[in-house]
């Protein structure tokens, strides 16, 4: 049976009520199916896609099961990152108003003598990072003899980032009667082995697996050269005008010098990266949601299960490493039913990793390219800049990068589209793999009534013989210096009669 509204949900008032001031009116297919599990008390491995609302799949439940007269730890969520805790943490607090349940934080980084201080409190549910909370249970500070419900929340990351025997020993600690449930986008292998060890008889709840991105995305990919990428990126955000984007990097050890270069290039951007502080981590993410950065530059571990509702464009500077951290990249837009773009920087060596993206995930990858300000299909470009791209390896064929023709049209087409920016130049200035006849192919009809056609010419490796020759000067560096000052103040015979000697 299909569940349409919260009301039909066995829920206490005060939850819907706190769901409503939300501006959540139904649940999404993840809450139907989630909520009656953990409701009943089953283990749960609960697959769904990034953006779908999985955090409040459990938060209502594991709300609804609390005692709020037991004043002790009752409910645990595990997860990867700070941000994530923190961002769980404020639903938590919202969902919980008026239940009488208490929320407590506990993340690495923070003060741990403060965080004891408020597990005093008794706190019934508590969310952390597997270490932290690791920490508190050897320092016999959280008990665990209460918790009946453990949540692990993105658990594929957390196994990712090595912590996959933090969790186990944190869940060796419970009772064994506890509850067991996790949630992800994707479920690999160490996730499901982990499953089968501690579960008991879990449901399995998928939400469209053969989607494993939300269908409110647009998938879309240009191509540019690595020297170009920085400005590639100026040129998309400057044509998009994404009222909030992420750009995701690869480069950990180069990532204060790639923010440095694109806040160089006049981005409004900042970095969240792992190796942050824990203030400047939420100074940052704080100017983020409230707008006052137009982005933000992070790298796959700092940004997973981020929930910012304004972000419209996801730009992929380097392209992920693997299908399901696209993923995860691309699920930081397009949530909840809202429209999203997902935008990857490629090199023309590298389309080969988008097809097999499009292959594992089922979406299909669209080609732009950026001319005279605009994001335009390929089949939209003028037949020139199409012969130019197919010449440059660009059009996703191959080929060789083209020689810059120095024609006005040339300089137009160059200077309005990254593709065709000149290549760089060997002492003599030719350009390094370049190939004019392209250049004049593309860009014959450009130049004067009197010119030949492209297809007429001769081979261009050089200049005709006596065109070289004219252009040879009859004396140059220090001979030429010397000759004019032995024949200064001579009269015109004989300084005819020396030039010709020579």
């Amino acid at each position: 049976m299909t569940i349409h509204t919260f009301e039909a949900l066995p829920l206490r008032k005060a939850l819907i009520q706190n769901v409503r001031s939300m501006n959540i009116t139904e649940p999404t297919p993840i809450q139907q199916e989630a909520i009656p599990v953990i409701l009943e008390g089953r283990d749960l491995i609960a697959q769904s896609q990034t953006g779908s609302g999985k955090t409040l799949a459990y938060a209502l439940p594991v709300l609804e099961r609390i005692d709020p007269a037991l004043k002790k730890q009752q409910a645990l969520i595990l997860v990867p990152t700070r941000e994530l805790g923190a961002q769980i943490f404020r639903v938590m607090e919202q969902a919980a108003k008026d239940t009488g349940a208490e929320v407590q934080l506990l993340i690495g980084g923070a003060s741990i003598s403060r965080q004891i201080d408020r597990l005093r409190l008794h706190p019934q549910v508590v969310i952390g990072t597997p270490g932290r909370v690791l920490e508190l249970i050897k320092l016999r500070k959280l008990s665990m003899h209460h918790i009946k419900t453990i949540i692990v929340d993105e658990a594929d990351h957390i196994f990712e980032q090595g912590e996959g025997r933090e969790v186990e020993t944190v869940i060796k600690s419970a009772m064994r009667d506890r509850q067991l449930c996790f949630f992800s986008a994707t479920i690999p292998d160490p996730v499901r082995q982990l499953a089968d060890r501690w579960m008991r008889d879990p449901v399995s709840v998928q939400i469209e697996p053969e989607h494993k991105t939300a269908s409110t995305l647009t998938h879309l990919y240009v191509v540019t050269s690595e020297r170009e990428r920085i400005d590639t990126l100026r040129r998309l955000v400057k044509t998009l005008e994404p009222r909030s984007g992420m750009v995701f990097t690869n480069q950990v050890s180069d990532f204060g010098e790639i923010l440095a270069k694109l806040q160089y290039a006049g981005l409004s951007i900042e970095g969240l990266y792992s190796e942050a502080g824990k203030q400047d981590r939420a100074k940052v993410m704080k100017d983020f949601r409230e707008g006052r950065l137009q982005l933000l530059l992070a790298t796959d571990v700092a940004a997973r299960g981020l929930d910012i509702p304004e972000v419209t464009h996801v730009f992929h500077f380097d392209l992920p490493v693997d299908a399901d951290h696209y993923v995860h990249r691309s699920g930081r837009t397009g949530r909840m039913g809202r429209q999203g773009v997902s935008v990857s920087l490629c090199a023309p060596n590298q389309l080969f990793i988008l097809e097999k993206f499009s292959k594992s995930l089922g979406v299909d990858f669209e080609k732009r390219v950026l001319f005279e300000g605009r994001l335009s299909r390929q089949e939209e470009l003028p037949k020139r800049l199409l012969h130019q791209l197919e010449g440059s390896g660009q059009s996703g064929r191959g080929g060789r990068a083209p020689v810059v023709d120095r024609t006005r049209g040339a300089a137009e087409a160059r200077d309005s589209t990254p593709e065709l920016r000149e290549e760089p130049r060997e002492k003599g200035g030719r350009a390094v793999g370049a190939s004019r006849q392209g250049a004049e192919a593309a860009y014959g009809d450009r130049r004067g009534a009197g010119a030949p056609a492209a297809g007429g010419r001769e081979k261009a490796s050089g200049p005709r013989p006596q065109e070289a020759k004219a252009r040879v000067p009859a004396r140059g560096g220090k001979v030429a210096r010397k000759a004019d000052q032995k024949n200064k103040g001579a009269p015109r015979w004989l300084k005819e009669k020396r030039g010709s000697q020579e």
